[in-house]
Parts: C-alpha cells; sequence; structure tokens
C-alpha cells in the first residue's frame, strides 16, 4: 500500500501531514485545513503535536488560500492531536473547540460555520470518551479523529475509553451513512476513505469477531484479575501482531473485559 502524504481532498479541504509516523500513528498525524472557495477564513482541525515547524506550515497552507485561521477544532485530547492547542491559539488568535481540555465544548448536533464552511458536531465517545467527529455540510465528509482510522481498527483506550460508548458511536455514524449524510471519512491518521459504508461495517464486524475471540481466549481464566487476564488474552489473541503494539492492543482488551464482565 502506498504510503499516505495528505494533500487536496477537494476544493474546500486539504490535510498537511504532521512529521510523527508510528505504529500508533500511521503516517502520521493528519491536520485539516478547511475553506470555502474565495473565503478569507479557515478552520483547522487537529493542529497535532508541539511540533512548530509543522503548524508553521500549516499556517503556510492556510495563507497559500488567501485566508486566516478562524477557528480550530479537536478531535479528543490525545497529545498527538491536541498538544499544540495553546500554542496555535496563541499564533492565530482563533478559539478553540472540542470536548478535551483547553477547548470550549462543543454539543452533539451544534452547526459550526465560518464564512461559507458548514460543520457539524457529532459526539462519539469511545475511543476516548470526549472523542467528537465533524461533518462537512454539504460535502458528506466526515472528520473521524482516531474513532476511525485510514488503515486498521483503532484502539478503545481504557480506562477512558469505553467499548459499549465506542458500538454506540460506530451505530450513529453508521445512520449518518445510511441517511446519506456521510459518504466519505476524513481520518486523524492515514488515508481518506472514499467508501464510508463499507468502512463502517468493516468497523462493526471487526468489533464483533474481537469480541468472540477474547472470550474465547479468556474461556477457564474468568478467576483471573482483570489485569492477568488481559495479559494472557493479548498474547493468546495478538499472537501474530508485532510486539511494540501489544500495549495498545491491552487497552482494548481491558475495555473489551469490562464490556463483558470478565476477570475479578
Amino acid at each position: 500500500m502506498e504510503p499516505w502524504t495528505g494533500g487536496p481532498l477537494n476544493e474546500r479541504v486539504t490535510c498537511r501531514l504532521c512529521p510523527n509516523p508510528g505504529p500508533m500513528t500511521l503516517d502520521g498525524t493528519n491536520t485539516w485545513v478547511l475553506s470555502a472557495p474565495g473565503s478569507d477564513e479557515a478552520v483547522v482541525i487537529d493542529p497535532g503535536p508541539l511540533d512548530e515547524e509543522h503548524l508553521q506550515r500549516v499556517l503556510a497552507d492556510v495563507a497559500d488560500r488567501g485566508a486566516r485561521v478562524a477557528l480550530i477544532l479537536v478531535t479528543h485530547g490525545h497529545f498527538d492531536h491536541a498538544e499544540s492547542l495553546g500554542r496555535f491559539a496563541e499564533l492565530t488568535g482563533a478559539p478553540v473547540r472540542g470536548n478535551c481540555p483547553g477547548a470550549e465544548p462543543v454539543t452533539d448536533g451544534e452547526v459550526l460555520e465560518v464564512d461559507g464552511t458548514r460543520l457539524v458536531a457529532v459526539l462519539t465517545p469511545g475511543h476516548t470518551m470526549d472523542s467528537v467527529c465533524f461533518r462537512l455540510e454539504p460535502d458528506g465528509v466526515l472528520f473521524t479523529g482516531d474513532t476511525i482510522l485510514g488503515r486498521g481498527t483503532t484502539v478503545v483506550a481504557h480506562p477512558d475509553g469505553q467499548l459499549e460508548a465506542y458500538l454506540t458511536s460506530l451505530t450513529t455514524i453508521e445512520s449518518l451513512v445510511e441517511h446519506g449524510a456521510v459518504t466519505t471519512l476524513a481520518p486523524g491518521h492515514g488515508p481518506v476513505l472514499a467508501d464510508a459504508a463499507a468502512t463502517v461495517q468493516e468497523y462493526v464486524v471487526h468489533r464483533q469477531e474481537r469480541l468472540a475471540q477474547v472470550r474465547e481466549a479468556s474461556r477457564g481464566l474468568e478467576d483471573l484479575g482483570r489485569s492477568e487476564l488481559a495479559d494472557r488474552v493479548v498474547a493468546s489473541v495478538y499472537a501474530e501482531v508485532p510486539q511494540n503494539v501489544w500495549p495498545a492492543a491491552r487497552q482494548s482488551v481491558l475495555a473489551q473485559l469490562d464490556y463483558l464482565e470478565l476477570g475479578r
């Protein structure tokens, strides 16, 4: 698969890829720049970690559009998305909206509009309980943060993340897709996903398969403490996965054990 390098999605949207690749960030954090054609005001989603060169490149992208940053949005509080919020707000003077520390909260269905760019907040707790997606009207693009990734599947980041909430959030996105409000997914990491319906369905199926695997791997071990049980399940279910991602897998397993009420 070709590496994701960012760039334009359409005439309203472009992605500036942060140079922070890794097992959990894939090719790096996607910072999204949005503005209506001819507008002098832009929206930036997820300015990313505190990387001054990256922030300056984002500002240059906005300037190339003949615009200034009028609004900063953040999908959740993990540092690879939100560490630079204070600095970027200082550089731009723009307000910050989202549901993590350092941002003014948004409500479900709230409309955020900046000179022809209209976004709707969609609360999607689960990966983290402060996770929010933003739907761009009328383009049908949903900026998903880490709720849905461009490659692979996301971590339910226990103890903050909760699987029951995450499954509900997938149902919320699935409904938006079924009603035609969302056709394309623009994730926080990895490439744009043009077939939103297929991707959401894959995520739902994956979660059900993982739950079945966790149930099976826990059979006969239910009396173990949850922490020890999680270690045993990870070693079984993720045996073929590189061990550098086992700590993240363990977070999801703990969330699944909570959901299944397994382990002491």
